[in-house]
């Protein structure tokens, strides 16, 4: 009897709304039998329960093998990852006053520590006392409370750190990811790794 050959590409992580997880949640999948494959996007692979953990690791295999079960004349191909880290994420959880409060607190947190950590760079490197030099040596003279070097510099510097991160408001400047994403993402691929790591170490990846 001819196989079928069905192609399997894994995400490395995805997050599901529900505690069923479904194969079609897993990532892509491809077959020229339309019948098998919406049958296998409908295969569910994992149910969350209450009080369980809210992540866990699947392996391939795994898929593989309930795939297998469901139709047995498929071969099936895996173009994408061999380990998938799965999160469930309770959205009813995440809203009402309990979001906004972090929020506020995320957005006090970063603007105060980023002006703390531009001032106290200032300080360390005696920027008031570069100021107050160069001011002598062009004016010859002595600067008064507020000169025009301190003004440029403001405003210098934060339309650098504009351009630097490449949003003003909502809008983007270029459509290159700025520096901020490209960290969270490189952030987020290590820390994926290294979860995957841990649970295959620990046995706790869900396989044959």
């Amino acid at each position: 009897m001819a196989e079928n050959a069905v192609y399997l590409k894994c995400n490395r992580n995805i997050e599901v709304q529900s505690p069923d997880v479904y194969l079609r949640d897993m990532g892509s999948l491809r077959c020229m039998d339309r019948e098998i494959t919406a049958k296998l996007k409908d295969l569910k692979v994992k149910q969350f329960q209450e009080g369980e953990e809210k992540r866990c690791v699947i392996s391939v295999l795994k898929l593989v093998e309930l795939m297998e079960e469901v139709c047995p004349d498929i071969l099936v191909q895996s173009v994408g990852e061999s380990d998938v880290l799965v999160e469930w994420v309770d959205v009813d959880r995440q809203k009402g006053w309990q979001m906004v409060l972090k929020i506020v607190m995320v957005c006090l947190v970063s603007f105060f520590g980023t002006a703390f950590a531009i001032m106290a760079y200032h300080n360390d490197v005696g920027i008031n006392d570069v100021f107050t030099e160069i001011y002598r040596m062009v004016m010859n003279r002595e600067p008064g409370a507020l000169n025009t070097l301190e003004v440029s510099y403001s405003i210098g510097l934060a339309l650098g750190i504009i351009v630097f991160f490449n949003h003003v408001g909502g809008r983007r400047i270029t459509k290159d990811p700025t520096p901020i994403e490209v960290a969270l993402r490189n952030y987020e691929e290590d820390v994926d790794k290294t979860l995957i790591a841990t649970a295959g170490r620990e046995g706790k990846e869900e396989e044959i």
